[in-house]
């Protein structure tokens, strides 16, 4: 697989791959983080995976770019794998349109099709995470259906609610906090995806996989009940195939 490493600043380096967003490019770098926690390199002081690139911050004083990048081409070289393991698909209940997904009509009149094939689309398939970034647990999902790709806004609000699920391009992802944003709303979920007062305040990993249930208002306030109680916990399923779609 090829791929190029370049400076990014006087103590960071950076590899790039393909800038496509495929589940073979994702497994290399997950394999290539593996491997560097496992084996790590004197210097390097983080790691931070994105859709096609490795970002590497290191100490200066204790390895210089010229030597890292060399013990990089190595490994890179060497056929790596991720460990097995059981993967987690957690299932997201959203109520879409209305209120909760107030561009959920543009979406189906920019694919061609209904609402209610938007939602078909949209919970038919299950979306890997790639990463989290942008704001704390913001998850940037691949997968999504071709057929409801559909630009940004070109005015972005000012103010979106916690728990929106959007499209923006051909992206899906879901808002953990209230934020401005630019992507296309068409649903929202009770759960909380970010809470700093948890234990573990994001609810997803990268590398988790996310599956959308549409849920009816009456069930989006039940559950927001629920979550607000503590009572309410997400089915997390593992061991099943995961839906890529068509």
């Amino acid at each position: 697989m090829d791929y190029t490493i370049r400076t990014a600043g006087d103590s960071a380096l950076l590899i790039e791959f393909e800038q496509v967003i495929k589940p073979e490019i994702n497994q290399r770098i997950k394999g290539l983080l593996q491997l560097m926690k496992e084996q790590p390199i004197e210097g390097v002081l983080d790691i931070i995976p994105a859709f096609a690139s490795l970002l590497l911050t290191y100490d200066a004083r204790i390895i210089s770019y010229s030597q890292l990048s060399k013990r990089l081409s190595k490994l890179l070289k060497l056929n790596i794998k991720t460990k097995d393991g059981k993967q987690r698909i957690l299932e997201i209940p959203v109520c879409y349109g209305g209120d909760y997904g107030p561009d959920l009509d543009f979406v189906a009149q920019n694919a061609g099709i209904s609402t209610d094939e938007v939602i078909t689309r949209h919970t038919s398939r299950d979306y890997l995470i790639y990463m989290l970034g942008f704001l704390p647990g913001f998850t940037y999902l691949g997968g999504l259906d071709e057929a409801i790709h559909t630009p940004r806004l070109e005015n972005p609000r000012l103010s979106i609610e916690a728990g929106s699920v959007g499209i923006g391009g051909n992206q899906t992802g879901i808002y953990p906090i209230s934020s401005p944003g630019g992507w296309q709303l068409i649903g929202r979920t009770p759960v909380k995806t970010y809470d700093p007062d948890r234990a573990t305040p994001i609810l997803f990993e990268a590398g988790d996989y996310i599956r959308f249930k549409p849920v009816s208002p009456e069930e989006f306030l039940a559950i927001e009940v629920a979550v607000a109680s503590g009572d309410y916990d997400i089915t997390i399923l593992t061991n099943e195939e995961v839906r890529h779609g068509d």
